[in-house]
């Protein structure tokens, strides 16, 4: 059964950092991709970057410069850097992970940003 659980989540002030990660169990062999999306209440599920099994990244343009997403093949993790976080950064931040065709989430972890 596969499973993903993310951590790291919690509340900080207006331009400080989290770094959250996201531990897979019962994958085997390569993830193609994997992806953090955030929901904050009242709005859509956003995406907020991906990163492929090659290391190819992308972002959403609010985040840009700000977040790193990185992964560890080896340990089937990813995690997400965030520096000089912001108010509207507030979500829950939720692991994606496609493999095999099929598309798996994480239950999230929040993120709260003070200004």
């Amino acid at each position: 059964q596969v499973q993903l659980v993310e951590s790291g989540g919690g509340l900080v002030q207006a331009g400080g950092s989290l770094r959250l990660s996201c531990t897979t169990s019962g994958i085997i062999g390569t993830i193609n991709i994997m992806a953090w999306y955030r929901q904050a209440p009242g709005k859509q599920r956003e995406l907020v970057a991906t990163i492929t099994s090659g290391g190819s990244t992308n972002y959403a343009d609010s985040v840009k410069g700000r977040f790193t997403i990185s992964r560890d093949n080896a340990k089937s993790t990813m995690y997400l850097q965030m520096n000089s976080l912001k108010p509207e950064d507030t979500a829950a931040y939720l692991c994606y992970v496609n493999w095999r065709v099929s598309n798996y989430w994480g239950q999230g972890t929040q993120v709260t940003v003070s200004s």
